[in-house]
């Protein structure tokens, strides 16, 4: 298992750092994360996708189908195309996800940001947002890009994942940590 997990690390780093490499030689970083950016929001939205880009039943030939389809209805650059396309041919579309979180994490990179994963109960709001940045910019001395999600599960609170770093203050997990000190005391 930890050997698979390595080989995917391995595989989307290989592509994502490709793409990157691309995207900058052809002056076009900005509107491949765009286009990367798009892509990650619908595979996120549509279980339907998430299917298609995951599933190894679905041929190269049905992916690439789909995908000409999603990625022309999103007017996506004909160099982002090209590489989900090159993904499904290669039968790797079912790396595109953390193909995505990789390549996001290199462009962050490239304009001196730190990406930050942060979910929370409720959805934050721009003011809420804002603050958080700043506070993550002091702590970690770089600008810092949110990546929001919202899982009710948490009870309140925030997770807050930067790189290989998590900040759990989730009330969900003080629950659960306050559970296990009772049990262990009585």
């Amino acid at each position: 298992m930890a050997s698979n997990t390595s080989m995917m690390a391995g595989v989307a780093g290989r592509y994502a750092s490709a793409l990157m490499d691309i995207a900058k030689e052809q002056g076009q970083l900005a509107e491949i994360e765009a286009d990367v950016d798009m892509i990650s929001r619908a595979i996120g939205e549509s279980d339907d996708l998430k299917r298609m880009v995951r599933s190894p039943v679905f041929s190269a030939q049905d992916q690439i189908k789909a995908l000409d389809a999603v990625l022309g209805r999103m007017d996506a650059k004909t160099l982002t195309q090209n590489f989900f396309k090159l993904l499904a041919r290669n039968r790797r579309l079912f790396a595109a996800e953390d193909i995505i979180r990789v390549f996001k994490a290199l462009a962050a990179e490239a304009r001196g940001e730190v990406q930050a994963e942060v979910t929370s109960a409720v959805a934050l709001n721009d003011a809420q947002v804002e603050a958080l940045k700043q506070q993550l910019k002091g702590s970690v001395g770089k600008d810092v890009r949110l990546e929001t999600k919202v899982d009710p599960s948490l009870l309140g609170g925030l997770v807050v994942k930067i790189g290989s770093r998590m900040i759990d203050s989730s009330l969900k997990t003080k629950l659960a940590t306050l559970t296990t000190r009772m049990k262990e005391v009585g």
